[in-house]
């Protein structure tokens, strides 16, 4: 057979074609197979997804009777553009519709400043929200920020040092280093003395003891310094500031801080001579005199090109005598210029005075007389220490530096210090001569102000800078600058605490103010310090670590108090047991036996420290952040009866009709917790209100109400609610039970609507009990009869419901249509 060619191929097709369109009813088909693919798997797709969105919301709502193509038409029908339009004027004849419009207009007018009025005030809560939170979040950066003016320090913790020592007092791993744990046990040691009622315990020299273990010798002398300023007389309970600055005070600070200096350059002069034995040739009688001859013959061996040709034994006079005073011993120089001759007679009738003199200053006679003899002659002698000399006695020439003797800061405050006029000194001595004068104030501003940081090189020599300041009296600053530098925070921090001991440190009136506080009505250039401030700075570092060291330091501030009258030591303990949440080990715990176990805080009980306000400031902390029950158990601690029966009330009723098997659920905590109060107030005079407690008790018996109900064990629910005496279950005591709700705790009324539907619920399934089968009736509760029972059942009912009707509660929308549909079904 021959093949065939394409003209019988092109006939063949047109053949099939006229075949499918005229004898076949097959539709057409414009796309190809991969186009219908695609076509089929879209709408396979729509079809599924929009299918099984209908058949499930069709099988969720059908279950609780909705028709959900009817609801659906229902909602398209729904229109709120209409709702909100202005309404058409209406002719004033038209009385109906004029009435209409009106009470409309009122609707919509109340509508509309209620919505402005709730943005209003939404905005305005929002703002406050904001403002608080940016305020806690301001106190807790400068918390972290221990600068002040034009350079601030942030405290970045710094990495700990490891030691055998870092065990805190619980015996836990500490973040305090081996300087910061032995202060910490010397405090705590301090503490539990003055706790055990030890008296004249001095923390001064516990806190010096312990620097002597560091092997530093500048921290050694930082608190030689603090030990000799504070040797004042008692200052009393006023002002600290106002206390430092009376005559008396300053002048016996001016007098210690003398003495200090006078004391360390007798050291000095001591360590130069046994460096130099052979030069100092010293002998005869141990004391200042052998000792200042030894050392001047030391310093100036080369010869006294500049000093007065008058020596003693060998030596310039006046270095000598300089010298003598300089190390704080007037006997000595007098017995120097005896010994010179009796041209000195009027010198020597000076260095009489100031020996016999508490205060280690000349009469105004002898003044006068030391000032006139300066200006005729000693100003514009060579020997500068005879001008040095004559400058000190008659208190002149302040301006002058005396650069050739005054090397050290040491030298220039000790004899700043002794040129220092008190203002009732300078009234008195006549300021009409026309001399100059420095007055203790201007010390300080000196040291502070005109020199400053930079001049005394603060960073490089922070010890320096500091003695300046402590030694004029500047404490407050003092201690700032200390709490700058990290290597001698902990020391200042510790200075602080002893003056605020000993009552001798300014504070300021606000304790959330800066470090640092200047007080406009103080004298210049004095500050307070916020010592609250201080001790959290220092404390927060290893306060959720070394808890028992933190509550010890925060008892420092057990008598500064804040403006609502609380102490510092309550507000901080309060905080540090919400941060650590360690209520057990800070405050203690209920034991089952309803004694409470102490705490940390039990330690200071009885020491200035309200040990219940304590627990109860933290329990009041934990309901106002929302944290309620916390609150109860510390209020159950504290012993505030009506605090805890009001927050389990507040709670038992929100969470009583929930059934729910979860052992550690809210409700199964609050049933258990309900129980066991029950069992330790058993018996127990509470100090509480009558409705509190019997809000109390009623939620706790309808936490076992509903248990029971939803365990189906209908007849003993049913007992406890008929004891409860909340709802009639006959219609002779409906008025009563009206009355009763009256009275009613709201958080107990607020459940009546769940316990009306559970009673009705479980008469009805025993109605339909007993209706389908009269064998199964619980004839120990009901009458023997089953009709007699189920009139019984159906007199429940209408009274419940009779009682939904008439209660002065606006109920749930469809609670009283199905206790109404369960009592029709019982007919």
């Amino acid at each position: 057979m021959a093949e065939p060619d394409f003209n019988d191929l092109l006939n063949a097709a047109e053949q099939l074609a006229s075949d499918i369109e005229g004898s076949k009813d097959l539709p057409r088909v414009d796309r190809t197979l991969r186009q219908v693919l695609e076509a089929s798997q879209d709408l396979w797709t729509r079809v599924t997804t929009e299918g099984s969105q209908d058949i499930q919301a069709n099988l969720l709502l059908g279950s609780k009777g909705v028709d959900l193509p009817q609801l659906s038409q229902k909602l398209e029908s729904l229109s709120t553009r209409k709702t909100f339009e202005p309404l058409e004027p209406i002719p004033d004849t038209d009385i109906e519709g004029f009435l209409k419009n009106e009470s409309e207009n009122i609707i919509l007018s109340l509508i509309d400043s209620t919505h402005s009025e709730i943005q209003q005030k939404l905005k305005m809560d929002l703002r406050a929200h904001l403002v608080n939170e940016w305020e806690s979040e301001k106190i807790n950066l400068l918390n972290s920020m221990l600068g002040k003016e034009e350079k601030e320090y942030i405290d970045f913790s710094t990495a700990q040092q490891k030691t055998v020592l870092n065990e805190s007092v619980l015996g836990t791993k500490s973040f305090l280093n081996r300087d910061e744990m032995k202060y910490a046990h010397t405090l705590i040691e301090y503490q539990q003395m003055i706790i055990e009622g030890a008296s004249k315990v001095n923390l001064i020299e516990k806190f010096v003891q312990t620097a002597v273990e560091f092997n530093d010798q500048m921290v050694n002398d930082m608190w030689m310094i603090v030990k000799y300023m504070t040797q004042l007389p008692v200052q009393g309970k006023g002002d600290p500031i106002g206390a430092r600055n009376t005559s008396i005070i300053k002048a016996k600070m001016i007098q210690q801080a003398r003495s200090y200096l006078e004391n360390r350059y007798r050291i000095y002069m001591n360590s130069v001579v046994q460096s130099n034995m052979r030069e100092a040739q010293r002998g005869g009688k141990p004391g200042i005199y052998s000792l200042v001859r030894s050392f001047v013959g030391i310093k100036h061996n080369n010869g006294y090109t500049k000093f007065d040709s008058v020596e003693v034994d060998g030596c310039p006079l006046w270095a000598l005598v300089y010298y003598c005073i300089r190390c704080g011993d007037s006997n000595a120089a007098l017995e120097f210029i005896k010994k010179a001759g009796p041209q000195y007679t009027e010198i020597c009738k000076a260095f009489e005075e100031i020996g016999k003199s508490d205060s280690q200053t000349l009469s105004i006679k002898e003044e006068k007389f030391i000032r006139s003899h300066y200006k005729r002659g000693v100003r514009n002698d060579s020997d500068p220490y005879k001008k040095i000399l004559f400058c000190i006695l008659g208190r002149c020439d302040v301006n002058e530096e005396h650069a050739e003797i005054v090397k050290t800061a040491d030298d220039y405050l000790w004899l700043k210090l002794n040129q220092v006029y008190d203002i009732k000194e300078q009234e008195d001595h006549t300021v009409s001569e026309g001399r100059e004068s420095i007055s203790y104030s201007t010390l300080q501003s000196l040291v502070i102000e005109e020199y400053g940081e930079r001049h005394y090189n603060a960073n490089e020599q922070p010890h320096v800078y500091f003695q300046l300041l402590f030694l004029t009296g500047q404490w407050e600053a003092s201690i700032d600058f200390l709490m700058r530098n990290d290597k001698l925070r902990v020391h200042g921090v510790h200075i602080a605490i002893v003056l605020h001991d000993l009552d001798m440190i300014g504070l300021p009136m606000d304790m959330k103010s800066p470090l640092l506080v200047v007080d406009p009505s103080d004298p210049k250039p004095m500050h307070r310090l916020n010592m609250a401030r201080l001790i959290m700075l220092y404390v927060q570092k290893f306060e959720n670590q070394d808890i028992c060291e933190a509550i010890h330091y925060y008892y420092c501030l057990r008598n500064v108090k804040i403006a609502n009258g609380d102490t510092v030591f309550a507000v901080c303990v309060s905080e540090l047991v919400m941060k650590t949440r360690k209520f057990d080990d800070i405050l203690g715990c209920m034991e089952l036996d309803g004694c409470r176990s102490p705490g940390l805080i039990d330690t200071f009980r009885g020491s200035l420290v309200d040990v219940d306000m304590v627990i109860e400031r933290v329990a009041y902390t934990a309901e106002t952040s929302g944290q309620y029950e916390d609150a109860i158990k510390l209020y159950d601690l504290g012993g505030r009866h009506e605090e805890v029966l009001r927050l389990m009330s507040t709670l038992m009723s929100q969470v009583v009709s929930r059934v729910d098997n979860e052992p550690g659920s809210l409700r199964a905590r609050l049933s258990n917790y309900a129980d066991n109060i029950t069992n330790r107030y058993f018996g127990v005079q509470l100090k509480c209100d009558q409705g509190t407690q019997a809000a109390f008790y009623t939620l706790r018996d309808l936490l076992k109400f509903f248990d029971l109900y939803a365990k189906n064990i209908y007849p003993e629910a049913l007992e406890i609610i008929q004891r409860s005496r909340l709802i009639p279950l006959s219609m002779d005591e409906i008025d009563d039970k009206i009355k009763n709700f009256q009275t009613l705790n709201e958080v107990v009324a607020r459940n009546i609507p769940d316990v009306l539907l559970a009673t009705m619920t479980m008469l009805y399934s025993q109605f339909t009990k007993i209706k389908g089968d009269s064998q199964n009736s619980s004839r120990s509760f009901f009458p023997d009869s089953s009709k007699e029972q189920l009139t019984f059942l159906r007199e429940r009912a209408k009274a419940l419901t009779s009682f939904a009707g008439t209660i002065p509660y606006r109920m749930p929308g469809d609670a009283n249509s199905r206790l109404v549909q369960m009592e029709i079904l019982m007919h």
